[in-house]
C-alpha cells in the first residue's frame, strides 16, 4: 500500500523532479516561412540555405510555381508543411463585394491544391477584416459562409484549413475564436496560432489552453510590448527572438499540456543573409528547448 501511494504521489510531482524533463521529449519541427526569407535568388537556392541553416520545412506561399517548389522540397529534402495562402488580404471573404468573395474563395481552393501538391497538412487562411465599412457581424457571417462551400474540397484534398489570428479587428478573444472553429462541425478546419500577434489582446500561454486541439501549425514569432509602447504598435515586432515579451517556458509547457505535436514556422525578422537564417534557428532551438 505503502509502495503504491508512493508511485501515486511520483505521477502527480511537476514535469521538472527527477530525470522526467517533458522539454527533452518535445518535438516541435522547426520551419520558416518563405514569405520572411529576404535572400535574393531563386526559390532552389533559398531552400538550400535554409537546409544549410538547420530547418526541418519550409511554409510556401499560394501561388508559387508548383514545379520549382517541388523540385527545390525534393533536392533538398525540406518538407513543405503548410501554404499560406496569397490573396486573403486582397481579396477578403468579408468583402461587401460579392465578386472580391468569389476571388477570394477561388484563391483559398488554389491554395488547398497547392498544399495537397507539396503534401503540406494545413494552409494559413485570415478569414476577413473588420473595419469601418465591414461590420464585426457581417465579417462573421460571410467568412463562416465562405468557408463553409470550401470544406468539401479540403475534405477531397485532406488539406485543413488553418485560421490565423493577425491584427484584423476580428476573433479577439480565445473562447470566440474556439466556437467559431467549433461551428463548422468539421474536422477539415483548425487555427494557425501565431504566438507574437496575440500579445496585444492577451497571453499566448493562455489562448493555446482554449484553442487546445484546435491548433493544427504555430507562427513563432516575438514582440515587445515594451517597445510597441514607446515608439508606436508596429514596432513591437522589431525585436530579436528571446528579446520580447513572450515568456516561453510558459509557452512551452502550454503546448505541452496540449500534447502539441507539429510545427513551428517563424515568421521573424532577420533571415536577409545566410547568417542570419543560422541564428533563427539556433534561436528557435533554445525557444522550443525551454
Amino acid at each position: 500500500m505503502k509502495q503504491a501511494a508512493v508511485l501515486s504521489m511520483a505521477a502527480a510531482l511537476p514535469h521538472s523532479f527527477g530525470q522526467d524533463n517533458s522539454a527533452k521529449k518535445r518535438k516541435i519541427h522547426k520551419g520558416i516561412m518563405y514569405e520572411t526569407i529576404r535572400l535574393k535568388g531563386p526559390v532552389q537556392e533559398r531552400f538550400e540555405k535554409c537546409k544549410e541553416a538547420g530547418f526541418e520545412g519550409v511554409e510556401a506561399m499560394s501561388h508559387m510555381n508548383q514545379d520549382e517548389v517541388l523540385k527545390a522540397r525534393d533536392t533538398t529534402g525540406l518538407k513543405v508543411p503548410s501554404v499560406c495562402c496569397k490573396t486573403h488580404w486582397d481579396k477578403p471573404l468579408s468583402s461587401p463585394d460579392a465578386a472580391v468573395r468569389d476571388a477570394g474563395l477561388k484563391g483559398l481552393e488554389q491554395a488547398l491544391r497547392d498544399a495537397n501538391k507539396y503534401g503540406a497538412r494545413s494552409v494559413l487562411f485570415v478569414p476577413g477584416v473588420v473595419n469601418k465599412e465591414i461590420s464585426y457581424a457581417d465579417c462573421y457571417q460571410r467568412s463562416q459562409e465562405g468557408i463553409r462551400k470550401v470544406l468539401p474540397l479540403a475534405a477531397e484534398l485532406k488539406v485543413k484549413i488553418a485560421i490565423e489570428n493577425v491584427w484584423n479587428n476580428f476573433l479577439l478573444s480565445p473562447l470566440e475564436a474556439a466556437r467559431y472553429i467549433d461551428e463548422f462541425n468539421s474536422p477539415w478546419i483548425g487555427w494557425h496560432f501565431d504566438v507574437g500577434n496575440i500579445i496585444i489582446y492577451g497571453w499566448p500561454e493562455q489562448w493555446i489552453r482554449t484553442l487546445n486541439k484546435r491548433i493544427v501549425t504555430l507562427h513563432i514569432k516575438e514582440f515587445s510590448r515594451e517597445k510597441s509602447r514607446q515608439q508606436g504598435l508596429g514596432k513591437g515586432f522589431e525585436v530579436e527572438f528571446l528579446k520580447g515579451s513572450n515568456d516561453w517556458p510558459k509557452v512551452m509547457a502550454a503546448l505541452d499540456e496540449i500534447g502539441f505535436d507539429g510545427w513551428g514556422i517563424a515568421e521573424q525578422e532577420g533571415a536577409d543573409s545566410a547568417e542570419g537564417l543560422k541564428k533563427l534557428a539556433r534561436e528557435m532551438t533554445t525557444i522550443f528547448s525551454s
